[in-house]
């Protein structure tokens, strides 16, 4: 079920509906989340969860010199200082496969990616549109779980060179609890992470965990935000502001709004930091419209899990998606 954003209300601060299912419903027995228990975070728990969908991956090498990766506060403010826009693609963890995924990461560093938003899939991603919905149902068929995605991250993050942030719901954290997945997910090599239905009033619990762990939380923003409620998303969000584009649920639109062009400079007369835009963005005269207006990234979702989603192979899925990550990365300044 897919529903578009909602206008603000007290209780939210990044203006999805958080929905708070009861356990038992969150997800069919397939599409479950898992819960790491108390003392079990040894390897031999998530490297079961990987030999479940890959070949045990040879050892990751070390991150060469000159290769650490940043930051996404220190990624974006360094592009930022270059007069660039970044390149922020987006694709669902476990479709068509975690194999996939690990191999679709490396390629986006490779491609040029500045940092990449990889969805945790969720069987019931509302704000999310067909593409993205059919995208996380592919994954949690293929049995793609929490901890074979985060064991998967463990092995693929010390060789990309660029941040990775995790966008999640939030029913899928309270259920790990927020101090273990924020821990499991640095472990991981995660840099960042994005919840579109997170209420008002965790976000400064999850926000202190996530500082505790080193990871920053980026928070989003509507045409539909009242100033003042503006304010305090960008104030407290870490990383970027995320400035979703129209109102409504992710998926490809044939034209940009013009409006962004004005949403930008409304979030840049509150606030220095970076402003990323999301939402609908599929062409290079997409992108290249966006940062002609000023926006420090761009962010591109279901466009980038259409080039897996409709191949016939994975490896037909991967060409697919270089190609089109480099007409977008070579369509920004």
């Amino acid at each position: 079920m897919a529903f578009a954003i909602k206008a603000a209300s007290t209780s939210h601060l990044t203006f999805f509906p958080a929905v708070h299912r009861p356990s038992s419903s969150l997800t069919t027995p397939a599409a479950s989340v898992t819960k790491i228990p108390a003392g079990r975070k040894k390897s031999a728990a998530v490297t079961r969860a990987v030999a479940a969908v890959a070949p045990p991956p040879a050892p990751a090498p070390a991150r060469p010199a000159g290769k650490r990766c940043l930051s996404v506060s220190q990624t974006m403010s360094r592009l930022k200082a270059q007069g660039k826009t970044a390149f922020i693609p987006y694709i669902t963890a476990g479709d068509p496969d975690l194999a996939t995924t690990a191999e679709a990461l490396r390629l986006l560093d490779a491609c040029g990616a500045d940092v990449i938003e990889l969805g945790m899939p969720f069987s019931d991603p509302y704000a999310d549109g067909p593409v993205i919905q059919a995208s996380a149902a592919r994954a949690l068929a293929s049995g793609t779980t929490t901890d074979g995605l985060l064991a998967m991250l463990k092995e693929v993050t010390p060789e990309l060179s660029c941040p990775v942030v995790l966008f999640s719901y939030f029913n899928p954290i309270v259920r790990w609890g927020l101090a273990d997945f924020a821990a499991a997910a640095k472990d991981a090599g995660v840099e960042g992470l994005i919840i579109p239905d997170l209420p008002y009033a965790a976000t400064c619990t999850l926000r202190s965990e996530a500082m505790k762990n080193k990871l920053e939380l980026v928070l989003l923003t509507t045409p539909a935000t009242p100033e003042e409620r503006m304010k305090e998303i960008t104030r407290a969000s870490e990383g970027f502001i995320y400035l979703v584009s129209v109102n409504g649920v992710t998926g490809p639109r044939a034209n940009v709004s013009t409006r962004v062009e004005s949403l930008i400079q409304e979030v840049k007369k509150v606030t220095n930091k970076p402003v990323a835009v999301g939402f609908g963005i599929s062409k290079p005269e997409h992108v290249k419209q966006i940062a002609k207006w000023g926006a420090d990234g761009v962010i591109i979702g279901s466009a980038m899990v259409k080039q897996l989603g409709e191949a016939a192979s994975p490896k037909e899925g991967l060409q697919r998606l270089e190609d089109y990550a480099r007409s977008m990365k070579n369509a920004l300044p």
